[in-house]
């Protein structure tokens, strides 16, 4: 399987150029049955990377554009009177799709951005009193843009800590964007792309992330990493439980697609940047302003390796 999830990265790096660590932390936040948060500027490739994942994986792609006047109905679906069998037939939405590209989310009002919160966390939604699943896998791409930008309504905490991880793409490399300005539109080769896994092999990935070992050892660094958060007074608030399972489980999918089967504390370090984040927030109180990057160099620094 190391060999085919090689490939995979490899082809979506012909699509999206010169950003092979991000590529390989979407892979990554798929494995590992998460959710994935993009916030950048307009243009840098977001909807591109959500839509050569789905056409590299062969999976059923939906995206939804979100907008001040977009309601819960329009992502989950309605149900509608057919006057042949006299009844109401439920119509699914968009959101009954493997990958779903919530594109602009924070364009949208917050009672809309909260009609994904139980599919985020559940995998199934409930509308008129039935419980609907939804299909395997299940994987939704948010695009956010910077919260200074016009029209835009933040994403409470709660619906910030449903995504795996956030991450940032920026501005392409001198090389890269050469050969973007030189090479194929971009869609164009999207429309010749060939999906090089099954489903069936997809979910079993996923399910052998859950089989990649953490020693005990390796747990005492976590929990480590946890406790500083919550006792240090640079943070408002420590790290969650949750928090915690997310490390550890994008830690084993990181593991298992670099081809090993047991989790490292680099592979922690690795993933700790864009699965902690959005969930870490310097306390107000603190005279040294820090950046975010900043502040998770000094977690990682202030908690000693096992």
């Amino acid at each position: 399987m190391t060999a085919l999830l090689d490939r995979i990265i490899e082809r979506l790096g012909d699509i999206i150029l010169g950003k092979e660590h991000q590529l390989r932390l979407a892979l990554t936040c798929l494995l590992a049955r998460g959710h994935l948060l993009i916030e950048d500027l307009p243009g840098v490739g977001k909807t591109t990377l959500a839509h050569s994942l789905a056409a590299v994986l062969g999976l059923h792609y939906q995206r939804i554009q979100f907008t001040s006047d977009l309601l819960p109905a329009d992502i989950l679906g309605v149900s509608i009177y057919n006057r042949d069998t006299v009844e109401f037939q439920f119509h699914p939405g968009p959101v009954f799709s493997h990958i779903v590209l919530a594109d602009e989310i924070n364009r949208a009002t917050p009672k809309t951005q909260s009609a994904l919160l139980e599919a985020m966390e559940e995998n199934q939604i409930t509308i008129e009193g039935e419980t609907r699943a939804l299909p395997q896998p299940f994987f939704v791409i948010a695009t956010q843009n910077p919260l200074y930008q016009i029209g835009t309504f933040p994403l409470p905490e709660s619906q910030l800590d449903r995504f795996l991880m956030r991450i940032e793409l920026g501005y392409p490399d001198t090389d890269a964007e050469r050969q973007l300005l030189r090479g194929d539109d971009r869609r164009t080769l999207l429309a010749g792309v060939e999906p090089l896994i099954s489903t069936s092999q997809l979910l079993e990935l996923q399910r052998q992330v859950d089989s990649v070992h953490a020693a005990d050892a390796l747990l005492d660094y976590l929990q480590a990493l946890l406790e500083f958060s919550r006792q240090s007074p640079r943070f408002e608030n420590g790290l969650s439980p949750r928090a915690g399972l997310a490390l550890l489980h994008s830690a084993k999918a990181w593991a298992l697609l670099a081809g090993r089967d047991l989790v490292l504390p680099e592979d922690l370090q690795t993933v700790l940047p864009a699965v902690v984040g959005h969930r870490l927030q310097a306390a107000e109180d603190q005279t040294e302003s820090l950046t975010g990057s900043e502040q998770l160099r000094l977690l990682l620094e202030s908690v000693p390796l096992p």
